[in-house]
């Protein structure tokens, strides 16, 4: 996130890295990704870790752990060395309470490389390795234990909730009402983009360990033209598609990730999975708009995303199937 937390406390920071066995020397915040705060800890000689603080409002605390344990197995037990894993504290864990409710944290090593931008088109040679990646996670056996990620929209009620009743005020900020008119104007596509999910949503094939979201903001191009995926706050087991939808461009890359798998992609679930990842963004979105906010970086970009959002429903509505 590019704000910081207006409600969070920094200074409970390092005194929780000390369960890392980390004293830290600086503590520098990180305005990247979305969704979480991250913060860059220095040690005395040159040492410096990737700190992540999450909300497990959105995501419960036992839902993290077991996801950060996941990530943690893939690269300790299975040894798949792009994964960038949390590190484990002292006591054996990789995710620890911040305070009562709100807010948990867990630590990464600092990685060096470049990241690219959620909505970047990797060249079809790039594209090649990060879908050979995939391959040799999806083949991986999952670890115990490895969270389920059943085919279905987290933001489903608010969504319904701004369509089913459109006179209702939004009192959130500065960008409520503009989107309040845009989600009134592509109501007839968001309805008919429900109704299309629904009715294919039961369509599931062989699930594998998924990251769930490598798109290019979560690869880093490291080193040596290694690439490290990171943030696996949604790993678990689906369909490939759940990935590959992301990534695959065109019938060569399909065929190279068949090749090896020995698993063909569906085309409809990667469509089906396409629309789901457009229907959690808008239903998000909605979410944040209808909340208080400011005119800042982060809610310049949402609004932004809603509006690309919502025309690219549109253009594959009219496409049709």
């Amino acid at each position: 996130m590019r704000d910081r937390p207006d409600d969070f406390d920094e200074g409970l920071l390092r005194p929780a890295l000390a369960a890392w066995g980390i004293e830290a020397a600086t503590l520098d915040y990180a305005p990247v990704g979305f969704g979480d705060f991250h913060w860059i800890a220095g040690g005395r000689g040159g040492r410096r870790w990737f700190v992540t603080v999450a909300d497990v409002r959105r995501q419960t605390f036992d839902g993290l752990r077991l996801a950060m344990e996941t990530a943690a197995a893939l690269r300790e037990e299975a040894g798949l060395g792009f994964v960038v894993a949390p590190l484990r504290a002292g006591d054996g864990t990789t995710l620890r309470r911040l305070d009562a409710r709100r807010y948990a944290m867990s630590v990464f090593p600092y990685e060096e490389g470049r990241a690219g931008d959620f909505g970047d088109e990797p060249p079809a040679d790039e594209r090649a390795l990060i879908i050979d990646l995939l391959a040799e996670l999806h083949r991986t056996p999952p670890p115990l234990p490895t969270p389920a990620r059943p085919l279905e929209l987290s933001g489903r009620a608010a969504l319904e909730q701004a369509l089913g009743d459109p006179s209702l005020p939004w009192l959130g900020g500065l960008y409520a009402r503009p989107a309040q008119e845009l989600i009134a104007e592509y109501a007839a596509v968001l309805r008919r983009g429900l109704a299309e999910f629904d009715r294919r949503a039961a369509e599931s094939g062989e699930p594998v360990v998924t990251h769930g979201e490598p798109h290019p903001g979560n690869l880093l191009r490291a080193p040596g033209e290694r690439l490290l995926l990171v943030d696996w706050d949604t790993v678990g087991m689906a369909p490939p598609e759940r990935d590959l939808w992301l990534v695959a461009r065109d019938a060569s890359d399909l065929a190279r990730y068949a090749d090896a798998t020995g698993r063909r992609p569906d085309a409809g679930a990667l469509a089906l999975y396409r629309l789901r990842w457009a229907l959690d963004d808008v239903a998000e979105f909605v979410e944040w708009f209808r909340s208080p906010h400011a005119r800042t970086p982060d809610a310049e970009q949402s609004w932004a995303a809603l509006t690309a959002t919502l025309k690219h429903l549109a253009d594959d509505d009219a496409a049709g199937p």
